[in-house]
């Protein structure tokens, strides 16, 4: 074995970058980073996930069940959240269904309070369904992943602004994912906004 492949071998790779450390995983072919390295930004995605896990097992419900709700019946309630009133029969056309599976649906949420039927103060011939405030109450209850309580009791216990800032974090986050790429694929330059 040569001296220059033996002292590789032996030597600590150093870093010119300390954010930097060195790689073995399967990641080091992709095109986007430079072979050998995990990104700073690899890293705090490892460090916000492992952290995520933890809020999650920390805070999550465990005052019930989490849905109270059959999967169609929630569909049709967060349907009508986004598209507001509708008749049956266009409720079922949104949803991909038989008219008559989404009455007998429709039906038995109207038995338990959660919708109602009114008809169309713009043609009376049409009969609208649309949530009542128990509907309301229950999908937003449904929804809910995380005890309220627990939080608000942590949030209770932090330094004054420290939960505002998490919050404010976790929103520039969000947003951040949802507005599109607009970089080269090959950029490794720092896009951070403040916030």
């Amino acid at each position: 074995m040569s001296s220059a492949v033996r002292s590789s071998i032996s030597a600590p790779a150093a870093s010119a970058d300390p954010g930097s450390r060195e790689s073995i995983g399967i990641d080091d072919g992709n095109g986007r980073r430079k072979p050998g390295r995990v990104s700073d930004e690899r890293e705090r995605a490892e460090r916000f996930a492992a952290q995520f896990r933890a809020v999650y097992l920390t805070f999550h419900r465990r005052d019930a069940p989490r849905s109270q709700l059959a999967g169609a019946s929630r569909a049709v309630l967060e349907h009508l959240t986004m598209a507001g009133p509708l008749t049956i029969g266009e409720a079922a056309a949104h949803l991909s269904r038989a008219q008559s599976v989404v009455s007998e649906i429709v039906s038995h949420l109207q038995d338990q309070g959660l919708l109602e039927r009114e008809q169309d103060p713009d043609d009376r011939r049409r009969t609208l369904i649309w949530l009542t405030a128990a509907g309301h109450d229950a999908l937003r209850r449904d929804r809910e992943v995380l005890g309220l309580d627990l939080l608000a009791g942590a949030f209770a216990r932090m330094p004054a602004g420290q939960a505002d800032a998490l919050i404010a974090g976790l929103r520039a986050l969000t947003d951040t994912a949802a507005r599109p790429h607009t970089h080269g694929q090959g950029d490794d330059h720092d896009d951070r906004t403040s916030v």
